[in-house]
C-alpha cells in the first residue's frame, strides 16, 4: 500500500501497481507463521547474520520489503542504524506490535529515491523479488541501486524452485539479466545465507553498482 502524502521536502510517491503479494492477500498466513516462530524461539536470523558480516559496525541499512520486521530487529540488536519499509499495512502493524519502536514505514520499494540514501547495505530477502508487481523487477532494482552509498551493496535472496503460492517463477538467469540492466553487478552468488555453493533451488546474491548509469525504465 502506498502513502497519499509524504514527509516535508520529499516528493509525494507516485502511484504504484498492486504487487503479487497484495493480489494474493498473503499477509495473514505469513505474519502468523513468523509470529509463531518468534514466540517459540526458533532461529530466524540467518539473513541478518550474513547482512551483519557484510557491514562495518554501526552501518546504515535499508530493509526493503521488511515483512514483520525480523531482519530489521536483528540488525538493530547488532548495533546498526536500520530503516525498514514494507507496503503491506497488516505486516507493518504486526511489526510494530512484535517489536515496539521498530523504525518501519508503510512504503513501496518503487517509492525510493536518491534522497532516501545513502545506505551501506540494502537487504531484500525472503522472496520479496518474487512478489513485486508484474514487470517492475528492474525498476525495483534501480530504486535500490539509487539509495546505495559509494561502496554500498544489496543482499538479495529468494526461492528459485518450490516458490511460495502466487509468487512468480524467477530463474537465476532472468534475475541476473534484470540486475545487469538495472546497473548492478554480482559480487557473490551462493545457495544459502551460510554461503554454501549456488544451487538451483535457492539464490542468494550480493550486488553492487556496475560502472555507468542504469538502463531505461521497464523491461
Amino acid at each position: 500500500m502506498n502513502r497519499s502524502t509524504s514527509a516535508p521536502g520529499r516528493p509525494t510517491p507516485r502511484a504504484t501497481p498492486r504487487t503479487r503479494w497484495q493480489e494474493a492477500g498473503s499477509s495473514g498466513s505469513f505474519g502468523k507463521r513468523f509470529a509463531e516462530l518468534v514466540a517459540s524461539g526458533e532461529d530466524i536470523d540467518g539473513e541478518a547474520r550474513l547482512a551483519d558480516a557484510l557491514l562495518a559496525r554501526g552501518a546504515r541499512v535499508l530493509d526493503a520489503g521488511a515483512g514483520m520486521g525480523r531482519v530489521t530487529a536483528a540488525l538493530l540488536r547488532r548495533g546498526h542504524d536500520v530503516v525498514a519499509i514494507e507496503p503491506d499495512e497488516a505486516l507493518v502493524r504486526q511489526a510494530r506490535e512484535t517489536y515496539p519502536g521498530l523504525p518501519i514505514d508503510e512504503r513501496d520499494i518503487l517509492d525510493l529515491g536518491p534522497d532516501d540514501g545513502p545506505f551501506d547495505l540494502v537487504v531484500c530477502v525472503g522472496n520479496v523479488m518474487l512478489y513485486l508487481a508484474e514487470g517492475t523487477e528492474r525498476d525495483a532494482l534501480r530504486a535500490m541501486r539509487a539509495v546505495l552509498g559509494g561502496n554500498g551493496r544489496i543482499l538479495v535472496g529468494f526461492h528459485l524452485q518450490d516458490r511460495p503460492p502466487h509468487a512468480r517463477a524467477y530463474t537465476a538467469a532472468e534475475f541476473e539479466a534484470d540486475l545487469t540492466a538495472a546497473g548492478l553487478r554480482v559480487d557473490l552468488r551462493a545457495g544459502t545465507y551460510q554461503l554454501h555453493p549456488a544451487t538451483e533451488s535457492y539464490g542468494v546474491w550480493v550486488l553492487s553498482r556496475a560502472q555507468g548509469p542504469p538502463g531505461g525504465r521497464g523491461r
